[in-house]
């Protein structure tokens, strides 16, 4: 009786707009809560049954949503980018290793955003302010959780940690 969905990316396939990532931007997170509001508005929709499937930058975003908004009331996750940033900066290189290294600044969003705010151990309060991780006490339902062990992209540890995070609230998943 859901009607679940799939955040098509700004930017990507035929969507208008410009790709800017979800890591280090807002808009794919605006898009997602917009696309949620528009399927409430929907006159074949329960607005009470609303689902969010979303695969690697897609799980990442429907972890996001579901702890932003009370709507979206259950998320599938496969292989989500779903750690919490400091591991997003230090722990995940899309290479397959999960192996620290806190001397490295990244590229991208990453640079940017250890320059404007510091390093997590600087300023843990924003690192930990702009994490869906910080929030799961405020996860809108269940969640179920996909990932191979031979994942060569998104570390599997993300998912475990997720998950041992999760148990240890009591939240559903």
């Amino acid at each position: 009786g859901y009607i679940v969905f799939r955040i098509d990316y700004r930017g990507h396939d035929n969507s208008q707009g410009d790709a800017t990532g979800a890591y280090g931007h807002p808009g794919y997170t605006i898009d997602v809560l917009n696309a949620v509001t528009s399927l409430k508005n929907h006159p074949q929709v329960n607005s009470e049954k609303i689902g969010m499937w979303g695969h690697s930058m897609g799980g990442y975003l429907t972890l996001r949503a579901m702890v932003i908004s009370p709507d979206v009331k259950v998320g599938v996750v496969w292989a989500g980018v779903v750690a919490p940033y400091n591991d997003l900066l230090y722990n995940w290189r899309r290479c397959g290793s999960f192996v620290a290294s806190p001397s490295s600044r990244g590229v991208g969003w990453r640079k940017e955003w250890v320059e404007a705010y510091g390093s997590p151990e600087e300023n843990p309060a924003f690192w930990d302010s702009v994490s869906a991780n910080s929030y799961l006490d405020a996860l809108s339902g269940p969640i179920q959780l996909h990932h191979g062990t031979a994942d060569q992209d998104v570390p599997l540890k993300f998912s475990e940690d997720l998950a041992i995070h999760l148990n240890t609230l009591g939240m559903p998943y």
